[in-house]
């Protein structure tokens, strides 16, 4: 095996496709397509699929990924310290969370991480995917549910308090059950989730206006005045135009927990980024 046939591994793993990789890293394609074989021989398996949308790693690819990127950490290490600039970290990093949370809560800190570390590329994927990390689908995965991986080292990051929201200008009446209510809840895959059965047990005769997996859309349908709907405090109390309620019975709190291969400990980019989180949020 070429040690440097991994970088053009790596470059082809970020960017999607062999002619973006070429690019990123000055070569011509056929040349990246040729080292790409050599590799592949060497380690006797296919790394991508390749397809009309662009190479797509196999697991034998995600494999190679996790040891190619921390080589590639301790060259860059080695680099920064002959130079005297360690402080100098760079690379990629994969964030996984849900909507709300990277956008009110992850934003911040990430943005502020990016003025300390220029040359870090953040990717924060906030859809309703739960990405895997022993698949290295993601390096830091941020979720409400402790991780059962044994590959994953993890640990509780904050708690988060739940509010019921409706228009401020809303005339509401939480007697009878909730009848001539509607709601905004959890569609039903999610239905199971503790503040769904909360509003279901505390508004049984409220009708369903709209369901959704994605709270931002929860709360905008709120603010429309499509109904009530359970939200993050976070979240609701900085959508404008929509109030909590006062309640003798709150919501449940959620625990939000964060997560990171266990291969990834010793890396410096992750490392830094996990602190300043850490620091700005569970403080």
């Amino acid at each position: 095996m070429e040690w440097s046939d991994l970088k053009i591994f790596l470059a082809i793993a970020r960017a999607g496709t062999l002619g973006a990789a070429a690019r990123s890293l000055g070569q011509s394609q056929p040349t990246m397509g040729r080292r790409l074989r050599a590799l592949e021989t060497a380690v006797g398996h296919r790394l991508f699929q390749r397809t009309a949308d662009g190479f797509v790693m196999t697991d034998e690819g995600n494999a190679v990924l996790e040891h190619a990127e921390r080589i590639e950490e301790e060259a860059l290490a080695f680099q920064r310290r002959l130079t005297g600039s360690d402080a100098q970290l760079e690379g990629m990093l994969r964030l996984s969370s849900s909507d709300w949370f990277g956008t009110y809560m992850l934003a911040p800190a990430l943005a502020e991480f990016s003025e300390r570390h220029p040359k870090v590329c953040v990717e924060l994927l906030s859809d309703g995917r739960l990405y895997s990390l022993p698949r290295r689908e993601a390096d830091i995965a941020f979720r409400i549910k402790p991780f059962e991986e044994p590959e994953v080292v993890s640990r509780r990051l904050l708690t988060i308090s739940y509010a019921l929201y409706a228009r401020a200008d809303a005339a509401i009446d939480l007697a009878a059950g909730g009848a001539g209510l509607r709601v905004v809840t959890m569609d039903t895959a999610f239905a199971e989730m503790p503040d769904a059965l909360w509003l279901k047990r505390v508004l049984p005769e409220a009708q369903i206006a709209m369901r959704s997996n994605s709270r931002l859309v929860q709360a905008e349908f709120c603010r429309q005045g499509s109904g009530l709907a359970v939200l993050p405090r976070p979240l609701g109390d900085r959508i404008p135009d929509i109030v909590p309620l006062g309640l003798a019975e709150t919501p449940p709190v959620r625990e939000t927990y964060v997560g990171y291969h266990r291969d990834l400990r010793r890396l410096s980019r992750l490392r830094a980024l996990l602190d300043l989180v850490i620091e700005r949020l569970a403080n």
